[in-house]
């Protein structure tokens, strides 16, 4: 039977031994990610203000502000 599948041991990066330039290039990924996540979720969070107001002068509706 022919060996033809690798093994773990023959895979680069298995038990720690992938090179420096790997780790730093999946340390920076990650980081990316984190601030990509943190930019969205403050741009999220500043423009999420609804204030309109569901109604007219003769039916008043629902005042749907934060500032009540």
């Amino acid at each position: 039977m022919l060996d033809n599948e690798p093994t773990l041991n023959k895979i680069e990066d298995y038990n720690n031994n992938e090179s420096d330039e790997k780790r730093t290039i999946v340390k920076l990924v990650v980081l990316g990610l984190i601030l990509v996540s943190i930019i969205y979720g403050i741009i999220k969070f500043s423009f999420n203000d609804v204030e309109e107001y569901v109604g007219t002068p003769a039916n008043p509706g629902i005042n749907t502000s934060r500032t009540n």
